[in-house]
């Protein structure tokens, strides 16, 4: 016996998806991914268990997700693009495997969006010290705080980073 969520989910999926397939066709050059983001979508619906009955304006709902959805991806694929450049000047036997190639996109991309979780000084503060090998006191002053908000800041990262690589993210 199908429950009362299954049902609802049905009509509302067959109501919506040719909609919703052609918005992410409109915002995607390739037909395969906009078919992926429009099931990722109503899998989002499915994960949330939300009373799809309650929700007064389906389409902006789902263009709210969809949009989400499109950021993500676009994130993606700048984030790979970049990789990808940088593997160019790599010498050739140093190429990674597909599957290594994967990976690598997979946890920067994780360790972007982990990133965009802080505020901008920590992330900022997190950046400099550890990419630029600023010091304290000198990031202090670049973003007009005390030393002692940036060590606070430094350790809102490190805690986002351990979270992250504890959940095998990055």
């Amino acid at each position: 016996m199908q429950s009362a969520f299954s049902r609802h989910f049905s009509d509302f999926y067959c109501q919506h998806h040719s909609w919703l397939q052609r918005f992410m066709s409109r915002n995607l050059s390739c037909q395969h991914t906009a078919e992926d983001l429009t099931q990722d979508s109503f899998i989002r619906l499915i994960r949330r268990q939300e009373n799809l009955e309650q929700i007064e304006s389906p389409r902006a709902y789902l263009t709210t997700i969809a949009k989400s959805l499109l950021v993500n991806h676009w994130r993606r694929q700048d984030i790979e693009r970049s990789y990808l450049l940088l593997l160019q000047e790599q010498p050739e036997a140093e190429s990674p495997s597909a599957q290594a190639h994967y990976e690598v996109v997979e946890r920067l991309y994780h360790l972007d969006q982990m990133l965009q979780s802080l505020s901008d000084n920590a992330r900022q503060a997190f950046l400099m010290s550890r990419l630029q090998g600023v010091r304290y006191q000198d990031i202090a002053a670049e973003l007009g705080v005390s030393e002692r908000m940036i060590k606070k800041y430094i350790a809102q990262a490190m805690l986002k980073c351990l979270q992250a690589q504890q959940a095998d993210l990055i």
